[in-house]
């Protein structure tokens, strides 16, 4: 395999044409919310769109993002055109809920997901990356790397969640119904582009909804035998019962059994979807760039054979390859949120009731924040424009009071398990198979991403 250019430029999305009819724009977004969009947006620092039944402005002005995100979240509740898809799988979850719920919520989750907590993990999101090696060892030669890191990353959930491996009986096939799920789900309900009132019958695929009642119906089993193992006091002390046994700090009210499986349900599609895409888009750009993948396996062989939750800190160079990962390919392309007061954004008034788009996609590869934007260069981190561009526009995991829960278990899961990966195997590109990134729930290749594993 020869060297990579020095900084190479893996596959972007073509984007459409400046101006399309509406109709001819929601086919493209129902095929790909990508190449949907115009390419002036990665110049551009807002867009205003325009339908028969309400306006979306994208903004990529860092000063507006931080007003929606951070300075006021409250006057910028998340969109419910969004939930609409989502809630036959994810009911009343963290993800989808504002105002007063999701603060309750939030005040009961986080605290699983503090510092502390995360080394206590550690030694399950050990074992699920040993588990990805070795798998990945009995796989062998040509192999489609979304599909074995959707694997690895559900096994890190359901190890760090629940204390069972993927192949615990309930845990496998949450796995393979979430698969089903994901191939009926389309990224566009009915209801996301028309103003239907509350009490009109939403419109789900027949595959989706029962899709969805199966992976509820599982989880419903896992939370209620951990609420029995926790009266016994017999339960492990994982993640869920940790969320399960504390109480609000305010209220003293714990999470009901119906409300645990909402947030089970988007732990699992969070935790494992958004995972898995960055994990196999990892692993591409270190097949496109030998150099890179070098530096990185260097850096595994360095640490212990058993490497330890300090050991990671050790994983630098790693850890600008994963955040190089994310900026090129956020899994989470696009985030709505909606417009509650009259608002000015550059000029322009907005009226409430408005979408305002947020798109790390389009961030990432902004011509006016990035040199270079396009091109795939983990050592960019280092320098003070690098980190300058990063306070002004990185944003993987959201921002402000509603920045992902997860993101320090995430920063910690990737750089490990790309470290046991690299240290096990060489990974090579396949002549003729450069993935296409389209995005629907996640930023996925189209027809996956397909990879030579050699052992080193």
């Amino acid at each position: 395999m020869t060297g990579c250019p020095f900084h190479p430029t893996p596959p972007k999305p073509q984007p459409r044409a400046d101006r399309v009819s509406l109709l001819t724009y929601l086919r493209l977004f129902r095929r790909d919310i990508l190449s949907a969009q115009p390419a002036r947006l990665y110049r551009a620092w807002m867009a205003e769109f325009r339908t028969p039944f309400f306006r979306s402005y994208m903004v990529n002005d860092p000063a507006l993002v931080d007003r929606v995100l951070t300075e006021r979240p409250d006057d910028f509740p998340k969109s419910n055109r969004i939930r609409e898809g989502l809630l036959p799988l994810l009911g009343n979850s963290v993800f989808v809920t504002n105002g007063e719920v999701w603060k309750r919520q939030r005040r009961i989750i986080d605290p699983a997901f503090e510092g502390g907590r995360l080394k206590d993990t550690f030694p399950a999101m050990l074992a699920a990356g040993q588990a990805a090696v070795a798998r990945m060892g009995r796989a062998g030669g040509e192999v489609e790397v979304e599909e074995e890191m959707s694997h690895a990353a559900a096994d890190v959930i359901f190890r760090t969640l629940f204390s069972i491996p993927i192949e615990h009986e309930v845990a496998a096939r949450v796995f393979r119904e979430f698969r089903a799920y994901q191939r009926t789900q389309p990224i566009l309900n009915l209801a996301a582009f028309l103003p239907l009132p509350r009490w009109f019958p939403r419109l789900h695929r027949r595959a989706t909804t029962a899709s969805a009642a199966v992976i509820r119906g599982l989880i419903t089993q896992l939370t209620e035998a951990r609420a029995a193992e926790i009266a016994a006091g017999t339960a492990p002390d994982d993640l869920a019962t940790k969320i399960m046994t504390t109480a609000d700090p305010l209220t003293g009210a714990r999470f009901a059994a119906g409300e645990m499986v909402d947030q089970v349900a988007i732990f699992f599609l969070a935790g494992h979807e958004t995972s898995a895409s960055a994990l196999a888009w990892a692993l591409y750009l270190l097949a496109l760039c030998p150099e890179v993948q070098d530096r990185v396996a260097a850096e595994a062989d360095a640490l212990p054979e058993v490497p330890g939750f300090s050991d990671i800190a050790r994983l630098k160079y790693t850890r600008d390859m994963f955040r190089e990962t994310l900026r090129l390919y956020p899994p989470v392309p696009m985030m709505v949120r909606e417009n509650r007061c009259r608002e000015e954004f550059r000029g322009r008034e907005v009226a409430p009731g408005a979408q305002v788009v947020l798109s790390p996609w389009h961030q990432h590869r902004h011509e006016r924040l990035w040199e270079r934007p396009d091109e795939f260069d983990p050592g960019r981190w280092q320098t003070e424009a690098g980190r300058a561009s990063s306070r002004a526009a990185f944003m993987p995991f959201s921002a402000g009071p509603r920045v992902c829960t997860g993101a320090g278990f995430a920063m910690v899961e990737g750089p490990l398990l790309l470290a046991l990966l690299t240290r096990a195997f060489r990974f090579e590109r396949v002549e003729g198979r450069e993935p296409v990134p389209v995005a629907h729930l996640t930023v996925r290749a189209k027809d996956g991403i397909h990879l030579r594993v050699v052992p080193r």
